[in-house]
């Protein structure tokens, strides 16, 4: 019997996803803004044989977190660098659907999709940073609900604008002078709540017919858009049960919306420390614990709490009632969650959460990795994961090297990439174009 293959991509967060890593003696400082750095780290994710890249994106300079993570490039543009020295691996690029038009987002990740010869993926978000709105001249940022309605529709759009194209559309005839087959192009004319866009799409059908679509929220409006639309769940999950719970909800929910349990990965991110044994992987954890400095760590857990707890007792209890934030709402839960369950203070959760951000955290040799790993998958909680490495490169490189010759001797994940897109290595169906279906 074929065991199933578990997914895994590489989230990349400059020095590494650990609050004080770019602190490390091995961390490159500048990381985040050296090309260098993120082109060996896309090589030996490839070498690992890894999914996809994935790269999240702030539009404003978020003053309760560190510098470090703030000052960084924009997505797109280091992707279309790294498409250049990689192969196989897809490449995800956050964007808002708050901040930006569908026409920019169509085209920029039909873009990508031909500059990579179909590895492109778009991670969905609607922008959780109140500060982004003075950016873009708002006053103040949409409500919640109201940017998650927007998004469907906006999602919708984009769809829509990469269809303009059929796959054959392009003659190119010299001969005939043809150029674009008649018929073979679309005008969306669409006219909806919220946008109004005309077409066609001055970027012709993108490799994958549609570039992957990958949505991170949790929240019951981000659920509902991921099932709808998403073609990878990034999620933050902390316990096996509480996984298995989220897993069956969102796939049920896909099915409910007319599409098959498959046609969704749900990766959860996980940060893990591996080394010959879990006592010197733990070593590793507090080595970097000790390098975070409370006015960060304090700032930090506030930012995602929405509260100021500059006042409150740092060894005492989160308060009571904290409201729901008008940002990122799923990871102000599972944090309030994670704080009642294991009855911690407010310096005990900052220096849990530092970690990680929010995100399951273990520890172990190469084969109690892989053990941890293997169980999530085998007791669908997860289809795989979105790695977060503490640090870049040690405890990435760290993994690469050490865990997943494990996991392919147990025959769960790849040894050589299936296809030539990331649809195809990620086990996903081609998306055939509207027009087409209607010919049929």
């Amino acid at each position: 019997m074929t065991k199933k293959q578990m997914k895994l991509g590489v989230f990349l967060m400059g020095t590494g996803h650990h609050i004080a890593s770019w602190r490390h003696p091995d961390a490159q400082a500048d990381a985040s803004e050296n090309v260098e750095f993120f082109k060996e780290v896309a090589v030996k994710a490839e070498q690992g044989k890894l999914d996809m890249l994935f790269l999240s994106d702030g539009l404003s300079f978020n003053e309760l977190s560190h510098p470090a993570e703030q000052v960084r490039f924009e997505p797109l543009t280091l992707l279309s660098v790294l498409s250049t020295v990689t192969k196989n691996i897809g490449l995800t690029a956050t964007a808002s659907t708050t901040y930006n038009e569908p026409f920019h987002i169509a085209r920029k990740f039909s873009s990508l999709d031909h500059l990579s010869g179909g590895r492109a993926a778009w991670n969905i978000v609607t922008s959780y940073y109140s500060a982004e709105a003075s950016n873009f001249n708002k006053d103040q940022h949409l409500d919640h609900s109201l940017r998650y309605d927007r998004a469907d529709e906006f999602v919708e759009v984009v769809k829509g604008l990469w269809d303009s194209y059929e796959d054959d559309a392009l003659a190119r005839n010299k001969q005939t002078g043809e150029y674009i087959t008649k018929g073979k192009l679309h005008t969306l004319n669409h006219k909806g709540e919220y946008y109004a866009v005309r077409g066609p799409l001055n970027s012709s059908r993108p490799p994958q017919g549609r570039p992957v679509l990958v949505q991170a929220g949790s929240s019951e409006a981000g659920t509902t858009l991921a099932a709808q639309q998403a073609d990878v769940i990034f999620t933050a999950q902390q316990t096996l049960e509480d996984a298995r719970q989220f897993y069956k909800i969102l796939k049920d929910k896909a099915i409910a919306a007319g599409r098959d349990r498959d046609d969704i990965k749900i990766m959860p991110g996980v940060s893990i420390y591996v080394a010959e044994t879990k006592e010197k992987a733990y070593a590793k954890y507090e080595e970097l614990q000790q390098l975070i400095t409370p006015v960060i760590g304090l700032d930090f857990l506030a930012d995602y709490l929405g509260v100021d707890l500059s006042k409150h007792d740092l060894d005492g209890p989160l308060p009571k009632d904290i409201p729901p934030t008008n940002g990122n709402r799923s990871r102000q839960k599972l944090i309030i969650e994670l704080a009642e369950r294991e009855n911690l203070t407010i310096r005990e959760l900052y220096l849990r959460i530092a970690g990680s951000r929010g995100h399951r955290i273990i520890f172990g040799s190469p084969s109690e990795i892989a053990d941890q790993l293997i169980e999530w998958v085998d007791q669908e909680a997860a289809d795989g994961f979105n790695l977060m490495p503490p640090y870049f490169p040690g405890g990435f490189t760290d993994f690469i090297d050490l865990v997943i010759p494990v996991l392919q001797k147990r025959g769960v994940f790849r040894k050589e990439y299936e296809g030539k897109t990331l649809r195809e290595n990620l086990g996903l169906k081609q998306v055939p174009s509207r027009y087409t279906l209607q010919n049929i």
